[in-house]
């Protein structure tokens, strides 16, 4: 799985993007371009792990000799990779200059802490520091073959836990006690990570990005439930279904059912050589004929991977087309205020159109 996942050819792929952005060399600290570049899940700490990519030249990974272990019973230890290990008393960003030696333009992580981007500059002197995002973007946008299968098995997974969540929404729980079963169903349906859990309950369905409150569930409330994980092999989960303890108010099943078809048009429109801000004007126009436009405050959808948001975005003013292997979700969401709805599934798009990642009922579960 890992060397599929995780294959020793993106370390070049990797220099080839530099070279493509006009880059002398990548700065990957830990986080998901470290991850995808070599499969190492290196831990964020205050000592430097960082691989080097030259456009031209040898890469090598920086790590602390304490991490060396790690660094090399990981996929990293496998592709060949020089694996340079430093010590308490070295400076590894003294390193790193005097292997790169003069770099013009250095592209840095964009989940870099500060403090390294500050010794990194202090270290390079006269080199142009720059994100790497373009270079990587180059890469992490399409997902390969290996990619959308930990895609899809993340989604099956999330399923999972959706079909249990109706057992805990109960008059009489709290939204922060159903969070915490939630939360336990996901490690237990194979996830390594509870990455969020939205439990938003009548008024609080209307906050996209509700917070777990105490809150006492109702007779009568509407429940939105987004909840999202990473797995083992790194790649994420996110999906959202809405719940009604007991019958819904008439106006909510109205604006529902206008959602749901929202929902499928966007995800109907998903194919190669549309363009990511065509997707949120398909459910958008759905919605705005309705009459919620203004309830419709958020983007379309996010790109996932290794990260749950990243490229592409489903947003107007994104043109980039898209492609087989672009995963994304497709969520638009109707938000009045006394309660709120919003339907979310990862797609795939595919040489003939797209597939759906996330298969637990969208029709409104009525408890």
């Amino acid at each position: 799985m890992n060397s599929e996942l995780y294959p020793a050819r993106r370390v070049a792929e990797a220099a080839g993007a530099a070279r493509a952005a006009g880059l002398d060399v990548l700065l990957l600290t830990p986080g998901p371009d470290l991850r995808y570049v070599t499969g190492y899940d290196a831990m964020q700490l205050e000592r430097l792990t960082c691989l080097v990519v030259p456009a031209d030249g040898e890469p090598f990974l920086v790590v602390p000799r304490l991490e060396l272990a790690a660094a090399q019973a990981s996929p990293a230890g496998n592709t060949g990779l020089e694996i340079v290990a430093w010590e308490e008393r070295d400076d590894p960003f003294r390193i790193i200059k005097n292997r790169v030696g003069t770099a013009g333009n250095a592209g840095l992580s964009d989940h870099m802490w500060a403090m390294s981007v500050f010794k990194f500059r202090d270290s390079l002197g006269a080199a142009r520091l720059t994100v790497a995002t373009e270079a990587m973007r180059s890469l992490r946008i399409r997902k390969s073959a290996a990619e959308v299968a930990a895609l899809r098995e993340a989604g099956a997974a999330i399923d999972r836990v959706h079909a249990r969540v109706p057992q805990w929404l109960r008059p009489g729980f709290t939204e922060r006690a159903v969070g915490a079963r939630i939360a336990e169903a996901i490690l237990a349906e194979g996830h390594a990570a509870v990455d969020f859990v939205i439990v938003g309950s009548g008024p609080n369905a209307a906050s996209p990005h509700h917070e777990l409150s105490d809150r006492v569930i109702s007779e009568g409330d509407v429940v939105v439930v987004d909840i999202g994980g990473t797995m083992p092999s790194g790649y994420c989960s996110d999906c959202t279904r809405v719940y009604s303890v007991g019958e819904p108010p008439a106006e909510f099943s109205r604006y529902y059912e206008v959602l749901a078809r929202a929902q499928e048009t966007g995800c109907q429109s998903v194919r190669p050589g549309a363009s990511a801000e065509s997707v949120d004007a398909a459910t958008r126009s759905v919605i705005e004929a309705a009459g919620y436009g203004e309830w419709f405050i958020h983007r379309t959808g996010h790109g996932i991977g290794l990260e749950t948001h990243e490229d592409p975005y489903i947003v107007a003013g994104n043109e980039t087309l898209l492609e087989p292997g672009m995963a994304f979700s497709v969520e638009p969401g109707i938000y009045p205020g006394a309660h709120g709805a919003r339907i979310e599934d990862i797609v795939v798009c595919t040489e003939g159109g797209f597939e759906r990642l996330n298969h637990a009922t969208r029709e409104l579960v009525i408890l």
